[in-house]
């Protein structure tokens, strides 16, 4: 069971972890012992998450969402397989609690009177310089 925040906890059953040998330097350790933890989260059929944490989870997740809505996390950073699983856990938890927080709402604001009438007198000054640099005319 993995605790995400007091009242969402995700169960076993939703978590598949396997390991595989990681890659990168590490001497004789990385070709024998199997570190690098791929994690492997059933987002889309998860109970414990409304379709509007879905989605946003989602959109959050990226190139880490596949295809049949799962979320794959790779972790290897450590050499130690149970640092590394500790790692990959931590960043699920971390991406749905991002999710958990709903967007607020964007409240559309006119602009003032004051800078309303700024701006169209900037607008005003700076086509009177334009329309000064004309060709100049014959004087006679």
């Amino acid at each position: 069971m993995l605790r995400i925040t007091d009242a969402i906890a995700i169960a076993d059953w939703e978590i598949t972890e396997t390991f595989s040998r990681a890659s990168g330097p590490g001497g004789q350790n990385v070709n024998k012992v199997s570190t690098a933890v791929e994690l492997r989260f059933e987002a889309e059929r998860s109970p414990h998450l409304s379709p509007a944490v879905k989605a946003r989870l989602k959109r959050l997740a990226g190139r880490r969402w596949t295809l049949d809505g799962a979320i794959v996390i790779r972790a290897e950073e450590t050499r130690s397989q149970a640092r590394n699983r500790e790692i990959a856990r931590e960043r699920l938890a971390e991406i749905i609690r991002a999710a958990l927080v709903a967007p607020k709402r964007r409240i559309a604001t006119k602009p003032t009177a004051g800078s309303e009438r700024r701006r169209l007198q900037a607008k005003a000054q700076r086509g009177e310089v334009k329309s000064l640099r004309g060709k100049i005319g014959e004087e006679e």
